[in-house]
């Protein structure tokens, strides 16, 4: 079973603990921890750039040379999706930016300055595949057009990481097949409260009752 720390953090305060000590404890108390994964990002050095400028790359057919604006400078970025278009608002990872979608052997791309077929290029314009947000990658994803230039991704996507606890569950712990469930347990073992969960259904307290009987 897979479990969401950020919904786990729905039911309980896990600040202060690290993802080490939860599986640790999630093992002890009999829902064994098979593996860990971060998922998502929190968007450090994304942002929306205005597309401004987009040629053909001298040296391969494929590719283009496009100037983006990011409020502060225009990058040179060489960029190969087929919808890239002057007017675009889209999202930039800068250098240093690490991209969130999980490469075939498990790595992740890091943005740098590079040269790519003899052109230099300052960033990388995203498909919502490499931002790990949908399943498109056939080309760039194109952002509302009312987006400032500039404008940080964690502000408009907020921040989607995430660390997911693989458990093992058994067939006699139906009690923790639920992130509730789980969040009960880990209440118990690292001595907090559990939070409230909201609900719309009127409390007791305040339904009133009446005996119009006086005759009893």
């Amino acid at each position: 079973m897979l479990i969401s720390k950020q919904w786990l953090s729905d039911h309980i305060d896990l600040s202060g603990f690290s993802n080490e000590e939860i599986a640790e404890k999630l093992t002890m108390i009999g829902l064994e921890v098979d593996g860990v994964t971060s998922t998502g990002s929190d968007f450090e050095s994304f942002v929306a750039g205005l597309v401004t400028t987009v040629n053909p790359h001298p040296n391969a057919d494929k590719l283009r040379l496009c100037h983006v604006d990011i409020g502060e400078k225009t990058l040179q970025i060489v960029c190969g999706a087929p919808n890239v278009a002057e007017g675009q608002i889209v999202p930039v990872a800068l250098p240093g930016a690490v991209i969130p979608e999980t490469m075939p052997d498990g790595s992740k791309l890091t943005i740098r300055k590079s040269k790519l077929r003899g052109e230099v290029s300052e960033g990388m314009i995203c498909s919502e595949v490499e931002l790990d947000i949908g399943d498109d990658h056939s080309g760039i994803l194109v952002l509302d057009e009312d987006i400032k230039v500039g404008t940080p991704l964690a502000s408009i996507f907020g921040s989607t990481k995430d660390t997911i606890f693989e458990i093992a569950l058994t067939p006699n712990r139906p009690d923790a097949a639920s992130h509730m469930g789980v969040a009960r347990d880990l209440s118990a073992a690292f001595g907090r409260d559990r939070k409230g969960v909201p609900s719309d259904t009127p409390a007791a307290s305040q339904i009133k009752i009446a005996n119009s009987e006086t005759d009893l």
